[in-house]
């Protein structure tokens, strides 16, 4: 079934504006991830991937993660347009949430910005912002984007949306 996109109102981007294949972008969007009383990062210098029906993935430079929160995690997957990429467990305490971050050490010449940077999925922690508004997770256990209000779908992730 093809999506019908929804009317982008004001202020608002349309996802189905997005390009395909992705691109990567700066952003200074306030972007926030908090668990259990502890700030995860912090930035205003993130990178945002865009692509054709799917909300922005935030990749977060190193230096605006808390110290000694990830660990590498086993594993890894391979973005056709990014490359490989390697997954992160945070760790805070006795807390461990594996498995939700992920980077590319070694991105392709398009996404040469994106090098170490790491994108975290949304759903896990307590709270993820965007510019103080908490962000709804991209529907679907594999994708990483996040909702907000600034954006109109529909979402790739929901029921019926495996071939758009």
């Amino acid at each position: 079934m093809k999506p019908r996109p929804e009317p982008a109102g004001p202020g608002q981007e349309s996802v189905w504006n997005y390009p395909r294949p992705a691109i990567a972008e700066p952003t200074d969007a306030n972007i926030l991830i908090e668990h259990e009383g502890r700030i995860v990062a912090s930035t205003s210098s993130a990178i945002r991937t865009l692509e054709t029906s799917h909300p922005p993935s935030y990749y977060i430079p190193p230096a605006d993660i808390a110290p000694g929160v990830l660990r590498r995690a086993a594993g890894s997957s391979f973005c056709e347009w990014k490359g490989a990429a390697v997954y992160w467990d945070v760790v805070i305490g006795d807390a461990v949430i594996p498995r939700v971050g992920w980077s590319y050490p070694d991105p392709t010449a398009p996404f040469a910005v994106l090098r170490d940077h790491v994108a975290f999925y949304a759903a896990p922690f307590d709270r993820c912002s965007v510019d103080g508004e908490t962000v709804t997770p991209q529907p679907g256990e594999f994708y990483g984007g996040w909702i907000t209000g600034k954006l109109a779908g529909p979402f790739k992730g929901i029921p019926g949306s495996r071939f758009w």
